[in-house]
């Protein structure tokens, strides 16, 4: 994989460069997830903040999260694409959703979370890490 890697929301209105690999890539079956997605998981990619470049304006939300730590979300204020996740007690960490990449071949999950809340129809690939909750 060559980086940078290029990305933006759906309208363009956001455009980042991620410069380096992600620490990991995992998909998420948890309900918000889903909901998040409209689909039976989310996918995370964890990197450095320092890896990434932002360019556009975004808009922030954010939720408490089961853990009992806030789970920041930044996205496009005009088409609502999720750009990244973020715990502010953690701001060198971001959760990027890495889905709207130019190159999107870094996907490929070595985890799936909350699988206890996951659909039932889809089937995890043999040979990931599987847990029932967060890790």
């Amino acid at each position: 994989m060559t980086y940078p890697i290029e990305g933006s929301c759906q309208c363009g209105g956001v455009k980042y460069r991620l410069l380096a690999a992600p620490q990991m890539v995992v998909a998420c079956h948890c309900k918000e997830c889903q909901k998040l997605s409209t689909s039976a998981f989310s996918i995370t990619a964890m990197v450095n903040a320092s890896d990434l470049e932002f360019e556009g304006e975004m808009a922030e939300w954010s939720r408490l999260a089961d853990s009992g730590n806030t789970s920041g979300a930044k996205f496009c204020p005009t088409c609502g694409n999720r750009i990244y996740h973020f715990n502010p007690a953690e701001p060198d960490k971001i959760k990027l959703k890495p889905s709207n990449l130019s190159d999107t071949s870094i996907i490929n999950p070595v985890a799936h979370v909350w699988v206890s809340e996951k659909q039932d129809w889809f089937t995890i690939p043999e040979g990931v890490k599987v847990f029932d909750k967060q890790p």
